[in-house]
């Protein structure tokens, strides 16, 4: 662990930092006499000022809500930070620099590096914030925010701002600004090649800020039809100041917001949030380019202050309306036992998002999404019973199976018995009933490994052993001895291991339901939501494809992508033939088509003359693809 800062360092920072300075970046202050200041407090609502400054002693108190202290606590309180942040960021400041006590720092980036980094994003997003008003080739980026609802003062209010398509602008702007190139080079700005190149060039460009403020990255937006890049989004890489993992677009704008009303709305893109903040809904914030994860909930929770003794926070996701966005939903209800908030999900009724929600119904249409948003554990029951037929015996008892892990992983004793009364009833079998199998759940029946079987994954998770399998009674181990499921396996292991191995437009034709196994339908999932690598390291796109799956298939997804490939490989790149990887893909695509087949041919039998038209009919298409993709191989 890093050690502290040294005590002597801490009160040079504290003697060498004018609260009055720090305060009047919050608060308009007044003289109230002789050497005393005072305003309106920031950490409550009044309308007479009772917020007193004494900048001689460095002290502040309120008399309207009784929170007092001195530099430190009111930037840890103003600002949501930890201790050491705080004292960081003033030593920052005042050109201190700090010692600690085993002779580490708390972080890999000293001072100084992180100041010339920070400010190197602050010189670029100026650049970009001009470059969209008075770049020639600005006019697209332009006319994709006004199609959206968003005018200037919109883009001036988020800092939005364009890249110039031509090859090193930037780069030659930021040297200009005194930047040496290793600086631009590790701050994310400018990749290098035979020499250096703008990252973003030709898109449209959000900056990232931390919940202090600072610009610690870039999220860009393909904007024109021949960027060599496809991927729709590109985001900063990981820096000394950017970690993914960590950083919430808008939470500077946001933050506020969601420590004084306790509610955070977490939305799916940049423009989500820009249309959430605009329609009044200010507590919103989005991920950057990865799934909302552990890290995440941590930033979040410093803000919600929630704790068990105290009335629930809220937490609102908005999510799309389609399969992708239902499995997302369900990765945050994974995360739900790490905060004592209450999560709610809202998905608008045509699957519209916060962005295109504005345009078709006006800002109270955005409003009043979040305000009529569904309890998470409803949103999950339902969810995970959408996979079985509710209208047959088997089904509503295998429905009443799969939703019984949800119902007994909820801590709040009260609740669960709520959700005992009401759950029986979208299943459609008696309390009794369901009331036994959450009992069964909840009694380690499928919970595989005790604690000294259990070590730290990469990240720093508890996590079972690899020999375990997934500790999720609704995703098994996948049982390899079964040949399909093994070549499913094997597929698995060349995409994450040789992604390029696998053909990019017979893998679009696969879907994750194509998967027999559930966890191997997870972890498909995940690949499809990371992207082709593209720019990415391997291990940068390992880590993408990983924040993408849920905790209970990491250990699955490690062992696959070390996985020894049965099969001749590339003596010098080690990657099999692609034939061997298209053999894969038709082999669990013609499971699956054979599946649909089994299915048409049944509903065929029972269909009336009315619609048997049309069964029959997909019935025929479908016997097409298999012939084709059979075919495909020779």
């Amino acid at each position: 662990m890093a050690g502290l800062i040294k005590a002597e360092d801490v009160t040079l920072v504290k003697e060498r930092s004018s609260l009055e300075d720090v305060v009047r970046e919050h608060v308009t202050l007044k003289s109230a006499g002789p050497r005393s200041l005072k305003g309106l407090c920031p950490f409550h609502d009044e309308k007479t000022p009772s917020f007193t400054v004494s900048p001689d002693n460095g002290t502040y108190h309120c008399f309207g809500c009784d929170k007092g202290g001195d530099v430190i606590s009111f930037m840890m309180e103003v600002e949501h930070l930890t201790f050491s942040e705080t004292v960081e960021r003033l030593a920052g400041r005042a050109g201190i620099e700090l010692h600690y006590e085993d002779g580490a720092r708390p972080r890999e980036e000293g001072a100084g590096r992180r100041t010339r980094l920070v400010e190197a994003h602050r010189v670029a997003s100026e650049f970009y914030a001009e470059a969209l008003i008075s770049a020639p080739d600005a006019r697209t980026a332009r006319d994709f925010l006004r199609e959206r609802g968003f005018n200037r003062s919109v883009a001036e209010h988020f800092g939005l701002g364009f890249a110039p398509r031509g090859g090193e602008v930037l780069a030659q702007h930021l040297r200009d600004k005194g930047f040496r190139d290793d600086e631009v080079v590790l701050a994310g700005l400018v990749g290098r090649g035979r020499g250096l190149y703008d990252r973003f060039r030709g898109r449209l460009v959000w900056p990232i800020h931390d919940i202090t403020g600072d610009p610690v990255g870039f999220g860009a937006r393909r904007i024109f039809d021949d960027d060599r890049i496809e991927a729709k989004y590109l985001n900063t890489a990981e820096t000394p100041i950017y970690k993914k993992t960590q950083v919430l677009y808008g939470l500077d704008l946001a933050k506020k917001a969601i420590a004084r009303d306790r509610k955070a709305v977490i939305v799916e893109g940049y423009t989500d949030v820009m249309a959430a903040h605009l329609a009044g809904v200010e507590q919103a914030v989005a991920t950057c380019g990865t799934a909302f994860g552990a890290d995440h909930v941590r930033t979040l929770r410093r803000l919600l202050r929630d704790a068990p003794d105290q009335q629930p926070a809220k937490v609102i996701y908005t999510f799309d309306g389609d399969a992708a966005g239902q499995k997302a939903a369900m990765r945050a209800f994974e995360l739900d036992g790490q905060w004592d908030a209450r999560s709610f999900v809202a998905v608008a009724a045509d699957g519209q998002d916060p962005c295109e929600l504005r345009l078709s119904g006006g800002d109270g249409a955005v409003r009043a999404l979040v305000d009529d948003a569904t309890p998470m554990f409803e949103f999950a029951v339902r969810t995970t019973l959408r996979r079985f037929d509710l209208d047959s015996p088997e089904g509503r008892v295998l429905g009443a199976r799969a939703i019984a892990p949800i119902i007994a992983a909820v801590r709040d004793q009260a609740m669960r018995a709520e959700y005992l009364r009401t759950a029986p009833g979208w299943v459609g079998l008696s309390e009794d009933h369901l009331r036994a199998e959450v009992t069964r759940a909840g009694s380690g029946a499928g919970r595989t490994g005790s604690p000294q079987d259990r070590r730290r994954t990469p990240d720093g998770d508890d996590a079972p052993h690899d020999d375990a399998p997934p500790a999720d009674p609704s995703m098994p181990a996948p049982d390899d001895r079964d040949p399909i499921v093994r070549a499913e396996s094997q597929l698995l292991e060349c995409l994450l291991q040789f992604p390029a191995s696998v053909p990019a437009r017979e893998l679009a034709a696969v879907r994750d339901t194509d998967f027999t196994a559930p966890a191997h339908r997870s972890l498909f999932a995940a690949v499809m939501a990371a992207g082709p690598p593209g720019e990415r390291t391997p291990a940068a796109w390992l880590d993408d494809v990983r924040g993408n799956a849920p905790q209970v298939v990491h250990q699955l997804l490690f062992r696959y992508a070390v996985a020894t490939l049965p099969t001749r490989l590339d003596p010098v790149t080690g990657a099999p033939q692609q034939r061997y990887a298209r053999s894969l893909l038709v082999r669990v695509r013609e499971v699956a088509l054979q599946g649909d087949i089994n299915t048409a041919m049944s509903e065929l039998r029972r269909s009336d003359p009315a619609s048997s038209r049309e069964v029959a009919q997909r019935l025929t298409q479908l016997q097409k693809d298999l012939t084709l993709l059979r075919a495909s191989l020779d």
